[in-house]
C-alpha cells in the first residue's frame, strides 16, 4: 500500500487540470429550460441540444469561457448568455440640516454617490464539428450598463431673522454623482468543422451581441434651501448644485468567425 500511494497523488495532480472542465456525453436543455456553466470555464460535450428558447449561462467567475461540441443543434431562440451585469444607481446625497437657531444659514447638502460600475461581457470561444441551426441561436455577451450618479442632496433652510439680525441663507444644494461607465462587450469566436458559411448565417439564424454598455448619467444636482424670513432683512435662497459628469459608454468585442 506504500508504494500505492505516491503513484495515486501523481494520477491526481495530473487529472486535475483536466478533471476540472465539464465532460458530457449528451446535454439536452428542453424547452424554455437553462443550463448554468458552474466551477469551470470548459464546457466539452459529444452532442449538445438546444430546444426552443433554451438558455446555456456562462461561468461569470471567469472571463473566458470555452464550449466544445461535436454537434451543435439550436432551436428558435435559443441562447448563450454571458452578460456584463448593470452597475447600481449611486446614493442620493444627505440633505443639508435645517437651521433651527434664528439668523444662521441652513446647512449644505452632501454630494450624490458616483453610479457603480457595470461589469464587461464574457469572452466565449465556440468550437463546433457540426452545426444545425433550425430556429436561431443568440449569444449575448453586451456590457452592463453604467450606474447612474445619485442626486446631490438640498441644502438645508436658513434661520428666520430677527429685529437685530436678517434671515440666514439657505444651504448650497449637493452636486449629483458622477455617472460610471458602461461594460465592454465580450469577444466571441465561431469554429465550425462542417456548416455554411458563418458570415452569411450571421444575422439570419445566428445572432451575436456584444456591444458595449450604455454610459451612466450624471446625477441631478441638489436644489439650494429656502431663505430665512425676518424684519429686517431676508436671507438669500442657497445655490443649487451642479450636475453630475455622464460616465463613457463601453467598446464593443471583436467578432471571429472561422470554418477549421
Amino acid at each position: 500500500m506504500m508504494k500505492i500511494f505516491p503513484i495515486s497523488i501523481l494520477l491526481w495532480v495530473i487529472c486535475f487540470p483536466v478533471c476540472s472542465q465539464i465532460r458530457l456525453e449528451k446535454l439536452e436543455i428542453s424547452y424554455r429550460q437553462s443550463y448554468k456553466i458552474i466551477g469551470s470555464d470548459i464546457l466539452v460535450v459529444d452532442t449538445l441540444v438546444m430546444r426552443d428558447s433554451a438558455r446555456i449561462y456562462l461561468n461569470p467567475e471567469i472571463d473566458n469561457n470555452i464550449i466544445n461540441a461535436k454537434v451543435l443543434i439550436a432551436g428558435k431562440g435559443s441562447m448563450i448568455i454571458g452578460r456584463g451585469t448593470n452597475g447600481k444607481r449611486g446614493a442620493s446625497g444627505i440633505a443639508g440640516a435645517n437651521q433651527g437657531a434664528p439668523c444662521r444659514n441652513g446647512e449644505d447638502g452632501l454630494m450624490g454617490g458616483n453610479g457603480e460600475a457595470a461589469k464587461n461581457g464574457l469572452n466565449l470561444s465556440l468550437y463546433v464539428g457540426i452545426l444545425k441551426i433550425n430556429g436561431s441561436l443568440i449569444i449575448d455577451v453586451n456590457g452592463g450598463d453604467g450606474g447612474d450618479g445619485g442626486r446631490g442632496g438640498r441644502g438645508g433652510d436658513g434661520g428666520s431673522g430677527t429685529r437685530v439680525c436678517r434671515g440666514g441663507n439657505g444651504g448650497k444644494g449637493g452636486n449629483g454623482g458622477n455617472g460610471s461607465s458602461g461594460g465592454n462587450g465580450g469577444n466571441v469566436l465561431v469554429n465550425c468543422k462542417n456548416c455554411q458559411d458563418l458570415h452569411l448565417l450571421q444575422g439570419h439564424q445566428l445572432f451575436i451581441k456584444n456591444y458595449g454598455g450604455f454610459a451612466g448619467s450624471g446625477g441631478d444636482l441638489g436644489n439650494g434651501g429656502r431663505a430665512g424670513l425676518g424684519s429686517k432683512q431676508d436671507g438669500k435662497i442657497g445655490a443649487r448644485g451642479v450636475v453630475g459628469n455622464q460616465g463613457t459608454a463601453g467598446k464593443s468585442g471583436i467578432v471571429t468567425l472561422e470554418k477549421s
